[in-house]
């Protein structure tokens, strides 16, 4: 085996366009899904106190945002509902006529490419912000999961791409791909939130969601942040329930995770980047402190080196504008 100084690591660094041709990970449009927060009303473009370049749009505005989503060639985006009520057990997630599902009836009658991917929790509609039925203070998960599976039918009626489950209730996956299979939907797939951690991440995903618990928190059901060998026991159930695309949430702090799932399942992965790791990167560039740029390219290409073929992210908008500039 050679060694220095025949052998020269630096050889294929010292030009870029050699570093260009020898990068093993490579971030394209492709890999981006962006997030979107639709409220009620009309002209609304609210811009999130915690989420700089982050905003709560009326449906008009999410229309128009979406137009230009798609000439940016991002492929999809996935949608958060903010109601008008909230009541205790989240009537508005599954209305036929509710904000998500005429969100989704106006951006599929707008755009052509697009995929729109609908986020299926009761967090944000619930009067007291827990993610279902509540006995007490105790989720109670199979009667939450009647009411999960009510409300992806509701979206796949309006025109929803992809449905994504992110309540982590025991067994959600196989009953909601059970309900779109019987209802007709056979195509439309499942991605999930199969691991979520109980994150701290998630703080300005509150502001923008509106879905902060009134009492509690949400490690009944969401994963210790302490556990990996855990995530694989969920990501291996839900793939057996019949979901077609796993997603660890949070991406940057459990780039092991997503390594894990990748390496055992070889499933499709998916990796959102949370609004808390969005806002840091954001707050430390408005100081001066990191060059933003240039810290969003490098946790990016973390995540997607880890594992993750796709990435849900606040960024994806600057990453296009990043791409066409240094391309």
């Amino acid at each position: 085996m050679a060694t220095y100084p025949t052998k020269r690591l630096r050889r294929l660094r010292y030009n870029s366009t050699l570093r260009d041709m020898v990068r093993e990970t490579t971030i394209t449009k492709n890999d981006l899904i962006y997030p979107l927060f639709v409220v009620p009303g009309s002209k609304i473009n609210k811009e999130v106190r915690s989420m700089p370049g982050v905003y709560q749009m009326s449906i008009d505005v999410v229309v128009e945002e979406c137009k230009e989503i798609e000439k940016l060639g991002i492929p999809a985006v996935i949608l958060f509902g903010i109601p008008d009520h909230k009541d205790e057990v989240g009537s508005g997630a599954y209305d036929p006529n509710g904000i998500i599902q005429k969100a989704v009836r106006a951006i599929k009658k707008e755009t052509k490419r697009l995929l729109v991917i609908t986020d299926v929790c009761l967090c944000e509609y619930t009067s007291h912000g827990h993610c279902g039925v509540l006995d007490g203070e105790r989720i109670l998960n199979d009667e939450t999961v009647d009411l999960l599976v009510k409300e992806s039918i509701s979206h796949a009626e309006a025109g929803a791409d992809i449905i994504a489950p992110s309540d982590m209730m025991d067994g959600r996956v196989g009953a909601i791909r059970k309900a779109l299979d019987d209802e007709g939907f056979t195509e439309i797939p499942i991605l999930s939130y199969a691991v979520k951690y109980a994150s701290g991440y998630y703080g300005p995903f509150r502001d923008a969601a509106e879905s902060a618990p009134a009492f509690g928190d949400r490690r009944s059901h969401q994963m210790d942040i302490a556990n990996a060998n855990e995530a694989l026991r969920e990501a291996e159930t839900d793939i057996e329930e019949g979901a077609d695309i796993i997603m660890v949430k949070p991406a940057g702090a459990y780039l092991d995770i997503i390594w894990r799932v990748k390496e055992k399942f070889q499933m499709p992965t998916a990796a959102y980047q949370v609004s808390g790791e969005y806002s840091l990167i954001k707050a430390a560039g408005k100081m001066g402190w990191i060059d933003e740029e240039r810290v969003m390219m490098e946790s990016l290409t973390a995540i997607k080196r880890a594992g993750a073929d796709m990435i849900l992210t606040y960024f994806a908008k600057d990453v296009v504008k990043y791409l066409e500039k240094n391309r």
